[in-house]
């Protein structure tokens, strides 16, 4: 029987990624790079210092640090999310089924840890949240599995008694390699790739989340 919870943020929380994308391509280009939509796919599900870096390597600047310009896209990711963030679908209905049937419920992402608590403010879900981890504690980002392991650890709960649920194979390689189970809510237009197919459940839409996912 599952014990906990623990859900990735961007992308399953929040539709947040169309901010980080607009929040890159703004400091980026002002730069002088040229953000592509190509290369921007492959720095989606980067930690902040991973993609900063990516992009300094494809057009390298003069001036700030990567680290500078990395904390300049989290602040204006902050200002969008402020303005714009809104809960993905059935994800209340999911954390309150959660919180009625006493399960655990942590967070573990990739953003930086200054973003967490703007995130769930702005959604109104942080009282459903009993830990919550981002890379920022972690040596590596997802796929690396230390962020989960380090979440179990923090819900007091053993990483097999755990269901991750992730909008990214990214995040779904990161819990299999902490001995979770998980559960896939891929963006539109990847439900049936092939990537998914290492994770034990697969979702359209949190909206049909039920209680047996964590028999």
């Amino acid at each position: 029987m599952i014990e906990a919870v623990i859900f990735d943020m961007d992308g399953t929380l929040i539709d947040s990624e169309p901010m980080w994308k607009d929040a890159e391509k703004e400091v980026f280009s002002s730069l002088g790079v040229n953000v592509s939509d190509e290369l921007a796919l492959q720095s989606a599900t980067m930690t902040t210092i991973e993609a900063a870096t990516f992009w300094f390597n494809q057009s390298p600047w003069h001036g700030p640090s990567i680290e500078q310009v990395a904390q300049a896209v989290v602040t204006r990711v902050a200002e969008l999310i402020t303005h714009r963030g809104k809960a993905l679908e059935g994800v209340h209905s999911t954390l309150k089924l959660l919180k009625d049937n006493q399960i655990k419920i942590g967070l573990a992402t990739n953003a930086p840890a200054q973003l967490i608590p703007i995130v769930l403010d702005t959604l109104d879900i942080s009282h459903y949240f009993s830990d919550c981890r981002s890379s920022d504690d972690e040596l590596a980002g997802k796929p690396d599995p230390a962020i989960y392991l380090t979440a179990a650890q923090g819900l007091d709960v053993c990483p097999s008694r755990c269901l991750a649920i992730e909008d990214s194979s990214t995040g779904i390689l990161a819990a299999k390699a902490a001995k979770m189970r998980t559960l896939a809510v891929p963006h539109k237009g990847e439900y049936e790739h092939q990537k998914f197919d290492l994770s034990d459940f697969k979702l359209r839409s949190l909206t049909d989340f039920n209680l047996s996912y964590l028999v």
